[in-house]
């Protein structure tokens, strides 16, 4: 007969993970929510899909204007969980998701500032409209990097919509050219100095990169260089020009010593820092 043993301590990570859950419990009782993933009730997000927004970054090079790409990288790709995550929060203002979208978030980060020229940039979200500002009452894009522990800089603001412009409805977007998208894209202005700072620009989701690369050229006329950008997720590759070709990215747990990023077939490979996020986050 095998001697008895006797229990085994709870680790600090599972006192941890029972706290965690006691809360989501009753939190769930005073305000019941349903997992923005498959609609379970009492989670916010289950652990199914939780597991499903683990990282799987993805790198392109972005064609700011002739003679200029520049990395661009992504955390997740833009379906499934991820894509229902991320509408919750913007258009239902479920922020308590956006904890749970920081692995993404901070895999395209560590990729973008391991970028030669990155060390030290400035990491400027992509600016909202004000009108959004006040159906949401918060900018996506900085709430998801404030709850990541980024610290980030705001230079950039959109100018007000030109009386009498209508806005293009969101779902004509993907019967636009990219030639279309880019000249309805309002570039914004530039309202910080950034003169002679490297700059890392952040959006939640990429679909053409037109947003982005107003953005860059924006910021690129107030003398800035943008070493690259980064966005929590990607649509998924779609067929004609305004689609961006995606690449994996290798391993993040994989070294790079100062080395410059490999372009192949107009996509590029970047390797993950050998110091973690936390090296350069707020």
């Amino acid at each position: 007969m095998a001697p008895h043993t006797a229990p085994r301590p709870p680790t600090p990570h599972r006192w941890a993970r029972w706290v965690r859950e006691a809360l989501l419990d009753a939190a769930a009782l005073v305000a019941p929510v349903d997992c923005a993933g498959c609609g379970a009730p009492d989670r916010a997000l289950c652990p199914s899909c939780r597991a499903l927004l683990a990282p799987l970054p993805r790198t392109a090079l972005l064609e700011v204007r002739p003679g200029l790409r520049i990395p661009l990288t992504a955390g997740i790709a833009y379906d499934d969980v991820a894509r229902a995550a991320i509408l919750a929060l913007k258009e239902d203002g479920r922020t308590e998701l956006a904890r749970a979208l920081a692995a993404p978030l901070l895999a395209a980060l560590d990729l973008a500032y391991a970028q030669p020229g990155a060390a030290g940039a400035l990491l400027v979200p992509v600016p909202g409209s004000a009108a959004a500002l006040g159906r949401r009452g918060f900018h996506p894009v900085e709430l998801l990097a404030r709850r990541a522990g980024l610290a980030t800089t705001r230079a950039l603001e959109l100018a007000p919509e030109a009386p009498g412009r209508a806005a293009h409805p969101a779902a004509s977007q993907k019967h636009r050219t990219l030639a279309e998208r880019t000249s309805a894209r309002r570039e914004p202005r530039v309202t910080h100095d950034v003169d002679g700072r490297a700059v890392v620009l952040l959006d939640d989701v990429v679909t053409s990169g037109a947003t982005l690369r107003a953005a860059a050229r924006a910021l690129e006329r107030a003398g800035a260089a943008i070493a690259g950008c980064a966005a929590i997720a990607a649509t998924p590759r779609r067929v004609g020009e305004s689609a961006i070709p995606w690449g994996a990215a290798a391993a993040v747990s994989a070294c790079i010593d100062d080395a410059p990023a490999t372009a192949t077939r107009g996509t590029v490979t970047m390797r993950a820092p050998t110091t973690s996020v936390s090296s350069w986050k707020a």
